[in-house]
């Protein structure tokens, strides 16, 4: 795979703590608050577009959307257009959610939506994988792993600060790789 290094690959997937990994106390952690307005970029998680749409998005969200500039990912939009397919056209409420997903894709500027390269994909593969051995994840947890992993990366890669709500899984990420940008929030 062009710029992806498969032997320091090989030697970072050999980190092992030993246990698994704990969430930390919240203290601990990079948690929004209304004096965070002012900062580096975004690269907003589906939870964050997911909230905003059902209205459970604190005001500190709409505050560092609103000022801070705001980029997204091709995961976000994958993730998005999967709920899409995954609403059953029956239900009455799909047809508002759909039309309220299509609003939020829409949204999103040409220049601001981000597709991650081959070596972020291939790091991300082999993050979500120690992951899932470090923290015993199997199913549906190891996709939405790999999904965290490439957003993390890929908004490390770009400079960027992933905005969040997941805290458990992303406070992983920052302890196996901290030099990644993360600021959490708690939904309202």
């Amino acid at each position: 795979m062009a710029g992806f290094d498969f032997d320091a690959a090989r030697r970072w997937a050999r980190f092992d703590p030993g246990r698994t990994l704990a969430r930390r106390d919240d203290a601990q952690l990079p948690f929004a608050d209304e004096d965070d307005l002012a900062g580096s970029s975004l690269l907003l998680d589906t939870c964050v577009y997911i909230d905003r749409m059902q209205g459970r998005a604190p005001p500190v969200v709409s505050g560092l959307v609103a000022t801070r500039q705001v980029n997204h990912s091709t995961v976000a939009l994958q993730e998005l257009v999967h709920a899409v397919g995954a609403l059953r056209p029956d239900d009455a409420r799909s047809a508002t959610a759909i039309s309220a997903i299509e609003r939020q894709i829409k949204a999103m500027p040409d220049h601001r939506l981000f597709e991650p390269d081959a070596e972020v994909l291939g790091r991300a593969a082999l993050l979500a994988g120690m992951m899932c051995r470090l923290q015993g994840y199997d199913g549906d947890a190891r996709l939405k792993a790999l999904q965290d992993c490439v957003l993390f990366l890929q908004a490390l890669r770009l400079g960027l600060t992933v905005l969040t709500a997941n805290v458990r899984e992303f406070d992983i990420l920052l302890q196996l790789v901290p030099t990644g940008r993360v600021l959490f929030y708690r939904k309202g």
